[in-house]
């Protein structure tokens, strides 16, 4: 599984790829809640990261440019989780720091 986590145009950019799947988003910041990072781009969310009903699988969201609630969703490893987390603290482009930690804390 290869992964990159990095700040790239003005933005941060997320991808994981692996032989079964692969997973990116962009984003200009990052809301956490107490279970789900939020992705958001100019404002608008564009996908959040979420644990699937309590089990350890961690699960990321991407929605469509359809109209409707359209999404696409996989499951990603923690890890890829916390380097998201990690960037999106080095570079300011989290929304609220101690929900960030509270997220940490109950997720990672």
């Amino acid at each position: 599984m290869e992964t990159t986590v990095i700040e790239h145009d003005g933005a941060i950019l997320a991808r994981l790829e692996s032989d079964d799947r692969v997973f990116e988003v962009r984003f200009d910041a990052l809301e956490p809640t107490d279970v789900t990072l939020r992705f958001l781009r100019d404002g608008e969310r564009v996908g959040s990261v979420y644990n699937d009903d309590g089990t350890k699988r961690t699960m990321a969201r991407l929605t469509t440019a359809r109209e409707g609630t359209d999404f696409i969703g996989v499951e990603v490893p923690k890890e890829f989780v916390a380097e998201i987390l990690d960037t999106a603290l080095e570079t300011g482009r989290v929304t609220d720091e101690t929900a960030a930690e509270g997220y940490r804390l109950r997720v990672l």
